[in-house]
């Protein structure tokens, strides 16, 4: 499978821009992930050193130099406000397939802002490339996040039983999936200017 740089774009919505991370965002990433209780249904413990946000940072330019996927700051258009990220990863060319991922941070929670930026990233996945299907966990307790999914259209596959041990808690995870013929694109992002 040859790859090729994959630029990771800026997408507007109605009420958000999702961009491209630059170094200035280590800071807002940092208390983001460094939060417990915004991370209580992640698959890793909170952040305590706060060079994690460089190398994530450094790790999405990687994403983009090798094709493999894109992750992006979402800021509220409004203000600017640093409201988390959303990614796409793991794309796989050959299958036509990858992975969906997103964080936010507490603030933005219960606004839509998590389905309005996974619509925009979607669609641009699904129209730039070739997508037949995205995939994605969530920890069987996070039902805010299940309930994301499930507005997007992801239907339900399956249950991963005690997928993950984060500090000695054990937890199953819910295997989500979305095909290209099941999307239902209800607002389109507008193109960077």
């Amino acid at each position: 499978m040859t790859r090729m740089p994959l630029p990771a774009p800026t997408l507007h919505t109605a009420r958000l821009r999702l961009r491209p991370f630059d170094d200035a965002d280590a800071g807002d990433l940092f208390a983001l992930h460094s939060n417990a209780y915004v991370l209580r249904y992640w698959d890793s413990p909170p952040w305590s050193d706060r060079a994690r946000a460089e190398r994530f940072i450094s790790g999405c330019r990687q994403m983009a130099e090798e094709g493999s996927g894109a992750r992006l700051a979402v800021d509220r258009a409004s203000d600017g406000a640093f409201l988390g990220w959303c990614s796409f990863n793991g794309w796989n060319p050959d299958y036509r397939s990858a992975s969906l991922g997103y964080c936010y941070t507490e603030a933005a929670w219960g606004h839509g802002y998590a389905t309005e930026a996974a619509r925009a990233l979607l669609g641009w996945a699904f129209d730039t490339l070739d997508l037949n299907r995205v995939q994605t966990e969530t920890d069987t307790r996070n039902v805010a996040s299940a309930r994301v999914l499930e507005k997007l259209g992801f239907v339900r596959e399956g249950t991963l039983r005690e997928d993950c041990i984060v500090n000695g808690d054990v937890s199953d995870s819910w295997v989500y999936g979305l095909l290209k013929r099941e999307w239902q694109p209800s607002s389109e992002p507008v193109p960077a200017r």
